[in-house]
């Protein structure tokens, strides 16, 4: 992966000084980021925290870009690949492989994670590891998305309140609504 553990450390260590009640849950990633970069390879025999990166587009009407994934809609989300050469740019390149969309932008001051999130091993689909997904925030037209994509259900625009995950439904509703 030419996503580097100094750039995972660089957006970790900018998330959590900007959300400091998350650090918690995102030390074990950050740790054993450290740890790589310190030793130029991984000493966890395959143990340590996946990566993966995500990007959520919001349309004019604060709609959620969802993918159809085995048989139902959701976020956009992968590992990072040899070609990727930032976590942002990861989350992009699998916008414009899945449904062809590139015309996106995010909105000034929003270039970091909006979100970063973690799973438990058992509770997600890419093997008995801790999950890290790095969230970040874009925004679309409605049209960029090609109509046959939607037409053959290959993706959606999803209202806000029926986006699955609680930790992105929120953290979403207070970023383009406002905090309650």
């Amino acid at each position: 992966m030419s996503v580097r553990e100094d750039q995972i450390i660089r957006e970790l260590s900018h998330y959590i000084h900007e959300h400091p009640d998350e650090k918690m849950p995102l030390m074990p990633v950050y740790d054993a980021a450290r740890d790589h970069a310190q030793r130029g390879t991984c000493t966890h025999s395959r143990r340590c925290p996946l990566v993966t990166t995500g990007a959520v587009v919001v349309d004019e009407r604060n709609r959620v870009l969802s993918l159809r994934h085995e048989g139902a809609f959701a976020l956009a989300e992968a590992e990072p690949e040899a070609q990727d050469d930032s976590l942002s740019g990861a989350a992009l390149r699998l916008l414009a492989e899945a449904v062809g969309i590139r015309e996106v932008w995010t909105e000034p001051d929003s270039e970091d994670p909006f979100l970063i999130d973690v799973t438990r091993a058992g509770q997600h689909g890419y093997g008995p590891r801790l999950r890290i997904g790095f969230r970040y925030l874009f925004r679309a037209h409605s049209g960029a998305v090609a109509p046959l994509v939607i037409e053959t259900g290959s993706a959606a625009w999803t209202p806000l309140g029926e986006i699955g995950i609680p930790s992105v439904r929120n953290r979403l509703h207070g970023h383009l609504v406002g905090a309650p």
